[in-house]
């Protein structure tokens, strides 16, 4: 089934046309076009990861793997220029063993200390971080773990990187696998393997004190960061922007209906046929962990989050995700926690022109203050109790559960109907015109027959080719074309077809029925297999909302 769903959707789209299609905005995509949701992964260049034999790879649940190198401490003037480390920097080049041995690399972003590297005066910011360095000798350290995308570049994140260090932490960014890492496939126990191998690294830094490492974790890793948290105790904080207490499926179903209710769409397009085809991918297991459930690994933390969302967060649902982390961190007597909003912010915490489409580069003023400060506050031994501030976030729809399908949903039975649809429609004009090549053409029993035909096919292939390009577009920046009365064009144009479909189809049934006795086997034969798929039709044709109105 894994394979016979790709292969659907690029017949589907050959058929019916080119559509330009981009991946998914969501926690499962949440640093690039796309997923990053979810839900939803883009590709990024990045160096390639040197995977090492079988035999050194861990367990899911094994401790975290040791560092395997690192490299000496690199100035502005010899870093990538890509990542150009400030002055007032340092930067260290790290590689390390992530989950099945895969070898990972990264950068260790610190303070300049007089002295050098490691030293115990720093010149750090002024915040409860830095201060509280100084006088221990060994500062804070944070590691990064990036939101949905294949081999995502530590530079995403450099700013973010940049920022918490001159706050006084030691900062790992690293850059994400790609191995074993993609749009259909992923698993966050691996990518939490990843994680823990971070914080080992760190841990053995340097000027690092092992004792107070933790990890902040962006859209998807909002998801990551928790079970590499509730695995380890060598990770004293967790740190979480973007995050989602709701299931992936749930939030990725819930970011693209968001985005096309922003273009102006409604209906049974949003309302029925997203939802639907969202679980049909699932079933066929074409969407990674769809139905992990984060909160009963958020009640298992017990140590201090902060846990930070933009108002105008539109990849991850503001105004629910940050109650479901309440409630799961009090069940379990968990009162350290720190729940934040920003003003003028998007999914990522950057400030935003245009309520959350726009990513700007700048951090939202406080953010990065707000890390260093509470991350100063926790590592001294005064974890702040159940805090919530700032605005209110802006969310215009709730989620919808979304429930795996009943059987005559599922991916097989819309497999075994597709094939239907396909041989059913397309063999009245094949037997047509293979007896047009033999010479004995056969006048039809109706017209209708042929609008039975050409109609289903169009509207079948046309409506899984429509959805699949709104589901790969869709999330903040959802392009569902020219919209009339709430409905795509497109769409429309399929409901029209549809309808005129039915009735055609009603009207070849009285055609065959009145003349019946002199109709020819062979020709009933295909008029059986055309009405078999027509009668077929009508109930497809509801579950995907093409009849509703």
């Amino acid at each position: 089934m894994r394979r016979i769903l790709p292969a659907v959707a690029i017949a589907a789209c050959l058929l019916t046309g080119p559509a330009t299609a981009a991946t998914t905005a969501s926690p499962a995509s949440a640093t690039a076009s796309a997923p990053t949701s979810a839900s939803a992964p883009t590709s990024a260049s990045a160096p390639t990861s040197a995977a090492v034999p079988a035999s050194a790879a861990s367990s899911a649940f094994a401790p975290a793997p040791p560092a395997v190198a690192t490299s000496g401490v690199t100035s502005a003037a010899d870093a990538p220029a890509s990542e150009a480390v400030p002055p007032d920097l340092t930067a260290t080049e790290v590689s390390f063993r992530g989950g099945g041995g895969l070898v990972l690399h990264g950068t260790v972003l610190s303070p300049v200390t007089e002295g050098g590297a490691g030293g115990v005066q720093e010149d750090a910011a002024r915040t409860a971080t830095g201060m509280a360095a100084a006088k221990t000798g060994a500062r804070p350290g944070l590691v990064l773990v990036h939101g949905s995308g294949t081999g995502t570049p530590r530079g995403k994140l450099m700013t973010e990187a940049v920022e918490f260090a001159r706050r006084g932490l030691s900062v790992l960014v690293y850059d994400k696998r790609s191995e074993g890492y993609s749009l259909t496939g992923r698993s966050y126990s691996t990518l939490a393997d990843d994680a823990l191998g971070a914080v080992a690294t760190l841990r053995s830094q340097p000027g690092v004190d092992p004792a107070k490492v933790g990890i902040w974790g962006f859209s998807e890793g909002g998801w990551v960061a928790p079970i590499a948290a509730s695995r380890s105790a060598d990770i004293a904080f967790v740190v979480l922007v973007g995050a989602n207490s709701q299931s992936p499926l749930r939030q990725q179903t819930w970011a693209v209906a968001a985005g096309l209710r922003k273009a102006g769409v409604s209906g049974p397009l949003v309302d029925r046929a997203e939802r639907n085809l969202y679980r049909v991918i699932a079933d066929g297991g074409l969407f990674p962990e769809p139905y992990y459930d984060p909160e009963p690994t958020i009640a298992a933390l017990g140590r201090p989050v902060l846990a930070i969302w933009g108002v105008h967060d539109l990849l991850t649902p503001p105004k629910e995700s940050p109650p479901g982390f309440v409630s799961a961190l009090e069940e379990s007597g968990n009162r350290h926690y720190t729940i934040r909003f920003f003003a003028g912010a998007d999914h990522a915490a950057h400030l935003t022109p245009d309520g959350g489409v726009t990513r700007l580069p700048e951090l939202a003023p406080g953010y990065a203050d707000l890390v260093g400060g509470w991350i100063g506050e926790v590592t001294a031994g005064r974890p702040p109790v159940a805090q919530t501030s700032g605005p209110a976030p802006v969310q215009d729809s709730l989620t919808v559960a979304v429930d795996p399908p009943a059987w005559w949903e599922s991916a097989p039975t819309q497999v075994v109907a597709l094939v239907l649809f396909v041989v059913g429609f397309a063999a009245y004009p094949v037997v047509a015109l293979v007896r047009r090549l033999r010479g004995r053409s056969l006048a039809p029993v109706t017209r209708a027959a042929r609008l039975v035909s050409a109609g289903g096919l169009t509207v079948v292939l046309g409506a899984f080719c429509y959805l699949f390009y709104l589901v790969m577009t869709g999330g903040k920046l959802a392009a569902p074309g020219p919209v009339l009365a709430g409905r795509p064009l497109v769409w429309l144009a399929l409901q029209a077809l549809s309808v005129v479909c039915v009735v055609a189809a009603v009207l070849t049934v009285r055609a065959w029925r009145r003349a019946r006795g002199s109709v020819p086997r062979g020709e009933r034969v295909r008029l059986g297999l055309l009405l078999t798929g027509g009668l077929a039709f009508v109930p497809w044709a509801l579950y995907w909302g093409l009849l509703l109105p």
